[in-house]
Protein backbone atom coordinates (compact mmCIF):
# COMPACT_ATOMS: atom_id res chain seq x y z
CA UNK A 1 0.00 0.00 0.00
CA UNK A 2 1.20 3.47 -0.85
CA UNK A 3 0.20 7.05 -0.16
CA UNK A 4 -2.94 8.01 -2.11
CA UNK A 5 -4.43 4.47 -2.21
CA UNK A 6 -8.03 4.12 -1.15
CA UNK A 7 -8.44 1.52 1.62
CA UNK A 8 -11.22 0.00 3.67
CA UNK A 9 -10.97 -1.55 7.15
CA UNK A 10 -11.85 -5.23 7.46
CA UNK A 11 -14.83 -5.83 9.84
CA UNK A 12 -15.62 -2.11 10.17
CA UNK A 13 -17.55 0.43 8.13
CA UNK A 14 -14.54 2.69 7.73
CA UNK A 15 -12.57 3.75 4.65
CA UNK A 16 -10.31 6.53 3.47
CA UNK A 17 -7.14 7.56 1.63
CA UNK A 18 -3.67 6.47 2.81
CA UNK A 19 -1.62 9.43 4.12
CA UNK A 20 1.46 7.56 5.38
CA UNK A 21 2.93 4.09 5.80
CA UNK A 22 5.33 3.36 8.69
CA UNK A 23 6.46 -0.25 8.48
CA UNK A 24 3.37 -2.37 9.13
CA UNK A 25 1.24 0.58 10.33
CA UNK A 26 -0.89 2.41 7.76
CA UNK A 27 -2.34 5.86 8.50
CA UNK A 28 -5.36 6.99 6.49
CA UNK A 29 -7.77 9.89 6.52
CA UNK A 30 -11.55 9.38 6.12
CA UNK A 31 -13.93 11.62 4.16
CA UNK A 32 -14.50 13.81 7.25
CA UNK A 33 -10.78 14.49 7.84
CA UNK A 34 -10.27 12.12 10.79
CA UNK A 35 -7.07 10.05 10.75
CA UNK A 36 -6.81 6.39 11.75
CA UNK A 37 -3.93 3.97 12.27
CA UNK A 38 -4.33 0.28 11.46
CA UNK A 39 -1.96 -2.62 10.86
CA UNK A 40 -1.66 -3.39 7.14
CA UNK A 41 -3.36 -6.83 7.50
CA UNK A 42 -6.57 -5.13 8.76
CA UNK A 43 -6.91 -3.08 5.54
CA UNK A 44 -7.97 -3.99 2.00
CA UNK A 45 -7.62 -1.89 -1.14
CA UNK A 46 -10.84 -0.14 -2.12
CA UNK A 47 -10.76 -0.32 -5.87
CA UNK A 48 -13.91 -0.88 -7.92
CA UNK A 49 -11.91 -1.99 -10.98
CA UNK A 50 -10.87 -5.15 -9.07
CA UNK A 51 -14.45 -6.38 -9.30
CA UNK A 52 -15.57 -5.22 -12.73
CA UNK A 53 -14.70 -8.48 -14.55
CA UNK A 54 -16.34 -10.73 -11.96
CA UNK A 55 -19.76 -12.03 -12.95
CA UNK A 56 -22.51 -12.12 -10.36
CA UNK A 57 -24.39 -15.39 -10.46
CA UNK A 58 -27.91 -15.30 -9.05
CA UNK A 59 -29.06 -18.65 -7.78
CA UNK A 60 -32.76 -19.43 -7.53
CA UNK A 61 -34.22 -19.85 -4.06
CA UNK A 62 -34.80 -23.53 -3.30
CA UNK A 63 -38.49 -24.36 -3.17
CA UNK A 64 -39.73 -26.19 -0.13
CA UNK A 65 -42.19 -28.85 -1.18
CA UNK A 66 -45.26 -29.20 1.01
CA UNK A 67 -47.43 -32.26 0.62
CA UNK A 68 -51.08 -31.63 -0.14
CA UNK A 69 -52.02 -33.51 3.02
CA UNK A 70 -50.31 -30.90 5.19
CA UNK A 71 -51.42 -27.72 3.49
CA UNK A 72 -51.82 -24.73 5.76
CA UNK A 73 -55.44 -24.18 4.64
CA UNK A 74 -58.03 -26.06 6.63
CA UNK A 75 -61.52 -27.17 5.63
CA UNK A 76 -64.35 -24.83 6.69
CA UNK A 77 -67.88 -26.11 7.30
CA UNK A 78 -70.53 -23.40 7.58
CA UNK A 79 -73.60 -24.82 9.34
CA UNK A 80 -75.84 -21.81 8.71
CA UNK A 81 -78.99 -23.51 7.44
CA UNK A 82 -79.46 -21.40 4.30
CA UNK A 83 -76.09 -22.78 3.06
CA UNK A 84 -77.24 -26.39 3.41
CA UNK A 85 -80.62 -26.45 1.61
CA UNK A 86 -82.40 -24.63 -1.21
CA UNK A 87 -85.61 -23.64 0.59
CA UNK A 88 -84.79 -23.08 4.28
CA UNK A 89 -88.33 -21.95 5.09
CA UNK A 90 -89.74 -25.42 4.25
CA UNK A 91 -88.23 -26.96 7.41
CA UNK A 92 -89.18 -26.71 11.06
CA UNK A 93 -86.58 -26.22 13.80
CA UNK A 94 -86.24 -29.95 14.60
CA UNK A 95 -85.65 -30.83 10.92
CA UNK A 96 -83.14 -28.01 10.60
CA UNK A 97 -81.09 -29.21 13.56
CA UNK A 98 -81.24 -32.82 12.32
CA UNK A 99 -79.97 -31.83 8.85
CA UNK A 100 -77.19 -29.72 10.39
CA UNK A 101 -76.14 -32.63 12.61
CA UNK A 102 -76.10 -35.05 9.66
CA UNK A 103 -73.97 -32.61 7.65
CA UNK A 104 -71.56 -32.23 10.57
CA UNK A 105 -71.16 -36.00 10.97
CA UNK A 106 -70.71 -36.39 7.21
CA UNK A 107 -67.91 -33.78 7.10
CA UNK A 108 -66.15 -35.26 10.17
CA UNK A 109 -66.23 -38.64 8.45
CA UNK A 110 -64.87 -37.07 5.25
CA UNK A 111 -61.99 -35.45 7.20
CA UNK A 112 -61.04 -38.74 8.83
CA UNK A 113 -61.22 -40.68 5.56
CA UNK A 114 -59.00 -38.12 3.77
CA UNK A 115 -56.57 -37.65 6.69
CA UNK A 116 -57.30 -33.95 7.03
CA UNK A 117 -55.72 -32.42 10.10
CA UNK A 118 -57.98 -29.43 10.79
CA UNK A 119 -61.63 -28.49 10.35
CA UNK A 120 -63.28 -25.18 11.20
CA UNK A 121 -66.99 -25.45 12.01
CA UNK A 122 -68.91 -22.18 11.73
CA UNK A 123 -72.12 -22.30 13.78
CA UNK A 124 -72.68 -18.59 14.28
CA UNK A 125 -73.74 -16.69 17.38
CA UNK A 126 -77.40 -17.23 18.18
CA UNK A 127 -79.39 -18.68 21.03
CA UNK A 128 -76.80 -21.47 21.40
CA UNK A 129 -78.85 -24.48 20.27
CA UNK A 130 -76.69 -25.18 17.21
CA UNK A 131 -73.50 -24.48 19.15
CA UNK A 132 -74.55 -26.95 21.87
CA UNK A 133 -75.37 -29.60 19.26
CA UNK A 134 -71.92 -29.10 17.63
CA UNK A 135 -70.15 -29.40 20.99
CA UNK A 136 -72.21 -32.50 21.93
CA UNK A 137 -71.29 -34.20 18.64
CA UNK A 138 -67.60 -33.30 19.00
CA UNK A 139 -67.52 -34.53 22.61
CA UNK A 140 -68.92 -37.88 21.46
CA UNK A 141 -66.10 -38.30 18.91
CA UNK A 142 -62.70 -39.87 19.65
CA UNK A 143 -59.22 -38.91 18.40
CA UNK A 144 -59.87 -35.20 18.03
CA UNK A 145 -59.41 -31.99 19.95
CA UNK A 146 -61.61 -28.92 19.57
CA UNK A 147 -61.69 -25.41 20.91
CA UNK A 148 -63.40 -22.08 20.30
CA UNK A 149 -61.72 -20.21 17.48
CA UNK A 150 -61.92 -16.87 19.29
CA UNK A 151 -60.41 -16.10 22.66
CA UNK A 152 -63.72 -14.83 24.05
CA UNK A 153 -65.75 -18.04 24.19
CA UNK A 154 -69.18 -16.43 24.41
CA UNK A 155 -68.50 -14.36 21.25
CA UNK A 156 -67.12 -17.20 19.19
CA UNK A 157 -69.14 -18.25 16.19
CA UNK A 158 -66.77 -21.05 15.21
CA UNK A 159 -65.04 -24.14 16.59
CA UNK A 160 -61.64 -25.40 15.42
CA UNK A 161 -61.24 -29.18 15.32
CA UNK A 162 -57.85 -30.92 15.12
CA UNK A 163 -57.75 -34.61 14.22
CA UNK A 164 -55.10 -36.96 15.64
Amino acid sequence: MKIGDKVSVVDEDLSGVVTSVKGNIVVFKDEYGFTYQYPQEKLVPKNASLYENIKVIKKPEPRKSVSKKHQKNHLVLDLHFHNLVKNPNDYDSFERLFIQKEKLLEVISFCRKNNLKRLEIVHGIGDGVLQKMVWDVLESQSNLDFYNKEILHHQSGAVMVEFH
